[in-house]
């Protein structure tokens, strides 16, 4: 490392890097441009499909494996999946595995639509059974007695079974009748099922948010407000959710999910630590018969002291039956510098084991000012501390580096007033090679004519 180098480093200064040289077309395109599963459910620190589109068209072919050891809600392995791509995802998030899983290994609209109505039929023959529960949960949370069969249990009120307290939050969030429909739906989807997954999935998708589409409208779409402000929200302005029928608002979520062919590629949804997901990549990648070796990787490691993705997302995690604090404690997303750095290297040396020669990666990483109202200087410029601390000491080679300014209104957090944009308004993208033949690629392909279409006429690669 130079001298100069160094001292950034130890001042906290940003490393200049050369830059990368690619026309970021994807911030001309619609906002939900992309595959129609793309926007099953909002997901907080994601990036556009667009910026997936525009390295899987440029550094990869029809047939080879596209990964993202960060896959959050899919959009990596969804995007390559529906260019004709194996998309392979990882997560160490549960709820972001889910989603991850249910784009890229997903049923038939015959399927969701036969599932759906036969629990409607199972919801019709229960619903005296279900329906008096919620009413009491409703009432209060807090009565003896008052405890919900768990998710996945196949349990049902009354008889003996897996059984847990209802949060406070949770039944003020829902009219009761909606609340019993999601209970007895709850309680009956198979997780590890492929066609239940993803109506679990589209469900989490409209629990809550401020139109008819959403089950309750008590919060907005894209995440879940605290659960004390919730309930104290609830009781200062007395506001209820209207009622609606959870099995409509699906029908018409399937809709929209379904505008388009489900994916033509193959997919992959894995569930662990990033530091080891090339290795359980390769070895699934075999088990299937398919190519072992990744050609491209694009993602987005988690943002320097940001996002608690089970906190702000509780209502969704409470319905899977997921738990949102142990989640947060797993992820252990207050990283500082150091520890985020090793950690970085860690992930970086795990994915040679899944890396072809030539392989592009992609690493699209958020500048943070300001953690939790105090600014910080560690997190600005943290691509550069990434390449020169992470990438450089493990064998990749450095194409350059890419400015992305994201404005405040296209963010997920724009609902936070001020601090809107404020935590991470510019992205970095580090783009490296995995040899000098990787690198040398990388800078080849920023000319590339990148067809926009969508859906495509036909797919290509210039």
């Amino acid at each position: 490392m130079s001298p100069r180098r160094a001292s950034q480093l130890a001042l906290d200064l940003p490393v200049e890097l050369p830059p990368f040289e690619i026309e970021p077309e994807w911030k001309a395109q619609q906002r939900l441009w992309g595959h129609s599963f793309h926007p099953m459910c909002s997901y907080l620190a994601s990036f556009p499909a667009g910026l997936a589109h525009a390295f899987i068209a440029r550094y990869s072919r029809p047939g080879d494996v596209v990964f993202d050891p960060f896959s959050g809600r899919g959009t990596t392995p969804l995007q390559a999946a529906a260019e004709r791509r194996v998309g392979v995802g990882n997560d160490l998030n549960p709820f972001a595995h889910l989603l991850t899983s249910a784009k890229v290994e997903p049923p038939t609209l015959a399927e969701a639509q036969m599932r759906v109505a036969a629990l409607r039929l199972g919801w019709a023959a229960e619903s005296t059974t279900w329906e008096p529960l919620a009413r009491d949960v409703a009432a209060d949370p807090s009565a003896a007695g008052a405890c919900v069969p768990r998710a996945g249990s196949g349990d049902r009120p009354g008889a003996a079974g897996h059984f847990e307290a209802i949060p406070a939050e949770v039944a003020i969030a829902f009219h009761h009748r909606t609340l019993a429909q999601l209970l007895f739906v709850r309680s009956t989807l198979q997780l590890d099922v492929c066609t239940d997954r993803f109506l679990a999935a589209a469900i989490t998708g409209i629990l809550h948010g401020k139109s008819a589409s959403y089950l309750s409208e008590i919060m907005p779409n894209t995440f879940s407000m605290a659960p004390r402000y919730v309930c104290e929200f609830a009781a200062r302005t007395g506001v209820r959710s209207p009622e609606r029928d959870v099995f409509d608002c699906l029908e018409r979520k399937l809709d929209r999910l379904f505008r388009q062919p489900i994916p033509p590629g193959r997919g992959l949804a894995l569930l662990g630590d990033a530091r080891d997901a090339g290795g359980r990549a390769r070895d699934a990648l075999r088990a299937r018969g398919l190519p072992d070796r990744a050609r491209l990787v694009v993602t987005s490691p988690p943002y320097l002291r940001v996002v608690k993705y089970g906190y702000y997302n509780w209502l969704r995690t409470w319905f899977l039956g997921f738990d949102a604090r142990a989640i947060d404690e797993q992820l252990d997303d207050a990283h500082h510098r150091e520890p985020y750095l090793a950690f970085m290297r860690d992930v970086l040396a795990g994915l040679r084991a899944v890396l072809a020669g030539d392989a592009v990666v992609v690493l699209v990483i958020g500048d943070v000012e300001l953690d939790r109202g105090r600014r910080i200087s560690s997190g600005v410029g943290l691509a550069g501390q990434v390449w020169e601390a992470a990438a450089a000491p493990e064998g990749f080679r450095l194409a350059g580096i890419a400015t992305d300014e994201i404005s405040a209104d296209r963010k997920m957090t724009k609902l936070w007033g001020e601090e809107a944009g404020r935590a991470t308004k510019t992205d970095r993208l580090l783009v490296l090679g995995a040899t000098e033949a990787g690198r040398r690629r990388a800078l080849g392909g920023t000319k590339s004519q990148v067809d926009w279409d969508w859906p495509p006429r036909r797919l290509r690669v210039v």
